[in-house]
């Protein structure tokens, strides 16, 4: 089961962890920003490392 997920009742549709109404988007410009991934899982407790590996993975595929 893929730990990202995209729903039209969800966030518009935009792709999400699983669960969660946080966006890829909102990972990737957190981390852009220079927040780490431990700062990044105090600020969104509801996510893990596995979900922000998960963002990081549905990007780079995005990209391809």
């Amino acid at each position: 089961m893929s730990r990202i997920v995209r729903d039209p009742k969800i966030m518009g549709g935009k792709p999400v962890v699983r669960g969660t109404r946080v966006t890829i988007k909102a990972i990737l410009r957190r981390l852009a920003s220079g927040l780490s991934v431990e700062d990044l899982l105090k600020e969104y407790p509801q996510l893990t490392e596995e979900d922000v590996r998960a963002a990081l993975e549905y990007a780079a595929r995005m990209l391809e």
